[in-house]
């Protein structure tokens, strides 16, 4: 299992939106950017926009299991921030897990012959 942990400071998130890529789709918003610290981070946002509080928590857990099933593909050290969309709170999180992985497929993350 790979190791990950959670980014939390404001500054962190505020590096990822300016540095890193941005891909979108209907879903899910994912900014990537490389990082030296030797492990992946990751960061989730939900605004107000998604919904009451339970359904921006059903939204962020969605994120965070998809991650869980993709999180192994990962080659190198990165730091994600996942924007959850007004679409995420109604599928589940395979389906999700298909659409991140099309998305760091796309940012050069995952390599496309691995993800079988």
């Amino acid at each position: 299992m790979k190791q990950t942990v959670t980014i939390k400071s404001n500054c962190d998130f505020r590096r990822i939106y300016g540095k890193g890529k941005t891909f979108q789709g209907p879903a899910l918003v994912s900014y990537v950017l490389k990082n030296r610290a030797g492990i992946c981070r990751i960061g989730i946002t939900t605004s107000k926009k998604i919904g009451n509080a339970v359904e921006r928590n059903r939204s962020r857990r969605v994120i965070r299991a998809a991650y869980g099933m993709i999180e192994e593909k990962i080659q190198g050290n990165y730091d994600f921030v996942f924007v959850a969309r007004s679409k995420t709170k109604y599928i589940k999180s395979t389906k999700l897990a298909e659409i991140m992985l099309s998305q760091l497929v796309e940012a050069g993350v995952i390599n496309e012959k691995t993800d079988n």
